[in-house]
């Protein structure tokens, strides 16, 4: 076969398209992640007051730790969630990557607002 200039495009253009891809993968997690942090710190310590402090039930001492986990946690399986049905619908890996951190990203800032609104209005 001789030179085809197409398929050069064409092979340029999908490695662009995957390095599009990947460093959106990568600044969407990072920041989803640099957002998680916030929760999980303001979630951390006060489960930490509430299962060391004399006055709470031993009920609160396991279940306040549980829901502040779960709360963190959340995006991350919402993210697994996304990323499996990409690749059941035969996405390639790293499409369905972008999905999956984009949802992660929307869910770590769903969780940032709601700290932030319960930090506001907790007088």
């Amino acid at each position: 076969m001789g030179y085809n200039g197409m398929s050069e495009v064409r092979r340029g253009r999908a490695r662009a398209e995957q390095v599009t891809e990947g460093l959106t993968v990568v600044v969407a997690s990072a920041l989803s992640f640099v957002l998680l942090i916030g929760p999980a710190v303001v979630f951390g310590t006060t489960a930490w007051h509430l299962v060391t402090d004399t006055g709470t039930t031993a009920f609160s001492r396991v279940a306040t730790p549980m829901l502040f986990l779960a709360l963190v946690a959340l995006p991350l399986v919402l993210a697994h969630v996304a990323f499996r049905m990409g690749r059941r619908k035969g996405r390639e890996r790293l499409t369905a990557a972008v999905v999956a951190v984009l949802t992660l990203l929307g869910a770590s800032v769903a969780l940032f607002a709601a700290l932030c609104l319960v930090l506001v209005y907790a007088d």
